[in-house]
């Protein structure tokens, strides 16, 4: 048993022992002396004064009770523990009926009865210290009264939260430093000081709101300013939050009994809650409620509420922290892997101790260390989007486009600027001049087919990244804030650097702002104006591909690196669009990739004929040749609505110099 303990059960057994002299006073026990209960209270007043403080002292000067209040409590708690005190407490009260504590009971009991005790705005009842059991008849000061289970355990030495909260709460523990790098990097470890500098002023501790799109990096703060002022952090995902009034009464009054009892700070995790709804509403008067030190990990830049609230921004670690990180960890293996590494991907220095340690470096082979490396920082970064956005399976390669070469040229400057951000933005100091802009968007503008989506395949097939095709269905939302959150969710996801964003159908998203004339209209440009903020300061890679470029808001088009127009193909592109199109163990007869080559179709659609013709061939047994292919044309002008010339489907046998046989 430790010292605390011992402390709180000699505490409990002088109480005991002084109380039960007491009630046998009242009951008119002739055998209890003056002295007996004098000596008793010097007993109790001695056991109240030792070091660390009994539980049940501790808990009377949290709430701050009266000597009065704090005698019917521990009344209560010695009818738990002794089971004589029931009998005690009928002949106390003339009554063989009456084996329980009373109101009135207490005010025979001790000195200086105030009938203000009874009052549910006094602590005891307020802070749900004690149960009255309400039969509907007696009077309250008569009505048999009983200690609260959840005040039964704490005084008894149970550190665990009240059940009644338990479910909806997690413990987020302060990390040990038993790893070769730090919870924290300097940079936030000076975002930790800056938070406790506040905190130590004097006055109501404020709401500490911690901005940025990192949760791992806002918890890993907390936990570290919590551990500073010995607090307890828990988490709370703010949807949670009780709405109607009963129910919210009883939530926030146990909490704010538990930060009292247990020393407890809370992070509170607002980001599915949107500004419009009850859930918010609940927030606001939570925070109005409660006392103690709260975090909330929240993108808003205020919330109105009647308690000083101070915002923080919190980032990852540097790039030039986490090269170090790479380097320490990594030791005499890491080579150029720290430099790529921390060029496409944003992680915090537990993060990266982590992946070192799956993959074992000092069982890996150089050669095959920086893609071990690379996949399993992926894997670490790979974001949530499942609802949001669809993975491609990348296979198309530089070999599989056909562009013209200024196109192709634009495409790699692409692929090489993601992979040589870490050296221009760092090494040669351009990061420390700019605060927006440090990522690469790309519009991609062109008739459906031409190729748009092959070319981003390539490009993070080129950089081994993930390619999300964002589903606008699953984004945009026809209810206030609901699109914004989405679009939040998205960038907050994907910022980590695992990940290519793609936005096929963009003017569906990145359309022009309209007058204002109602308020859709002013909630669709709040939309607008959220997404070009987020554009701006995404520093990962995003592609925007239209088939309407004049439809776009030209704010966009201003933010965007790289404009690439994808012209419809002529037709030597389109022929050899048609000698790449077939895999090299598909079958073919002799075709004639000049004739098709002057059929006026885009890449897309020549993908499409050509499956088609595959499926026709297998069916009869043959060899793809030009008859499967132009019959698949024909299926797919009328699909089109295109009109059919014959002349477009007839080649002379004397055309067969022109014929090409790949196989």
């Amino acid at each position: 048993m430790n010292p605390s303990q011992e402390n709180n059960s000699y505490y409990l057994s002088a109480a005991i022992t002084w109380l039960s002299l007491g009630l046998r006073q009242i009951a008119g026990d002739d055998s209890v002396t003056p002295a007996a209960i004098k000596k008793a209270a010097v007993d109790l007043d001695q056991a109240a004064a030792l070091e660390p403080t009994p539980t049940l002292k501790f808990l009377s000067q949290s709430f701050n009770l009266s000597p009065l209040e704090e005698g019917i409590l521990l009344l209560c708690v010695a009818m738990e523990l002794d089971p004589q005190i029931p009998g005690l407490c009928a002949q106390a009260q003339g009554n063989p009926q009456c084996s329980y504590p009373t109101f009135a009971l207490a005010f025979r009991l001790f000195a200086n009865p105030f009938w203000q005790a009874i009052s549910s705005e006094r602590p005891l009842r307020y802070w749900r210290l004690i149960e009255i059991i309400s039969s509907g008849t007696l009077p309250v000061a008569q009505c048999p009264l009983k200690l609260d289970e959840r005040i039964f355990n704490y005084l008894t030495g149970s550190d665990q939260l009240d059940q009644r909260l338990a479910a909806l709460f997690f413990t987020l523990p302060h990390q040990p430093l038993d790893g070769l790098l730090p919870p924290l990097a300097p940079s936030q470890q000076q975002t930790v000081a800056e938070i406790c500098q506040v905190l130590q002023r004097v006055g109501p501790i404020p709401v500490v709101q911690l901005l940025g799109t990192s949760a791992d990096s806002k918890q890993q703060v907390a936990r570290q300013v919590a551990a500073v002022f010995g607090y307890q952090l828990y988490g709370l995902p703010g949807e949670l939050l009780p709405i109607s009034n009963n129910e919210f009464t009883e939530f926030t009054r146990l909490w704010s009994r538990e930060e009292k009892l247990l020393n407890l700070a809370l992070f509170i995790d607002t980001q599915e809650i949107t500004s419009v709804t009850n859930g918010m509403v609940a927030l606001r008067r939570f925070l109005s409620y409660t006392q103690g030190l709260i975090f909330l990990n929240s993108q808003e830049l205020s919330i109105p509420l009647n308690r000083e609230i101070v915002t923080i921004e919190v980032s990852n670690a540097t790039p030039t922290e986490q090269r170090e990180a790479w380097n320490l960890v990594l030791g005499k293996v890491a080579g150029d892997n720290p430099t790529r590494l921390t060029s496409q991907f944003n992680l915090n220095l537990g993060e990266i101790e982590q992946i070192v340690t799956t993959v074992s470096p000092e069982e890996t082979g150089d050669s095959e260390l920086s893609g071990k490396l690379w996949q399993a920082c992926l894997k670490r970064t790979r974001p949530r989007l499942e609802n949001l956005a669809q993975r491609l399976d990348t296979k198309a390669t530089w070999e599989n486009l056909v562009l013209p070469d200024e196109q192709i040229g634009l495409l790699r400057q692409i692929a090489h600027q993601v992979r040589q951000r870490s050296r221009v933005y760092d090494d040669w100091g351009f990061r420390a001049r700019m605060n927006r802009g440090l990522g690469v968007s790309a519009m991609f503008a062109g008739e459906s087919g031409t190729g748009k989506t092959m070319a981003a395949e390539v490009i993070a097939n080129e950089l081994q990244l993930n390619l999300y095709r964002i589903d606008l269905s699953a984004v945009v939302s026809k209810y206030i804030g609901e699109t914004e959150k989405n679009l939040r969710r998205l960038f907050d996801a994907a910022e980590e650097g695992g990940a290519i964003l793609f936005f096929d159908e963009a003017d569906a998203l990145f359309g022009k702002r309209s007058e204002v004339k109602d308020s859709h209209d002013r909630y669709a440009n709040i939309e607008v104006n959220y997404l070009l903020q987020r554009i701006e300061s995404y520093q990962g890679l995003a592609i925007l591909a239209t088939n309407l470029k004049s439809s776009l808001d030209q704010a966009f088009v201003r933010r965007l690196r790289f404009i690439i127009d994808f012209p419809f193909p002529t037709q030597e592109y389109r022929q050899q669009i048609w000698q790449k199109v077939f895999p090299q163990k598909t079958p073919l007869d002799k075709l004639n990739y000049n004739h098709l080559g002057k059929l006026n179709l885009t890449g897309g659609t020549i993908t499409n004929i050509a499956i088609n013709a595959a499926f026709m061939a297998a069916q009869q047994g043959v060899d793809v040749g030009m008859i499967e292919i132009l019959a698949a044309v024909k299926a797919e002008y009328r699909k089109l609505e295109r009109p059919i010339y014959e002349s477009e489907f007839r080649w002379e046998e004397e055309d067969d110099d022109d014929y090409d046989d790949l196989n």
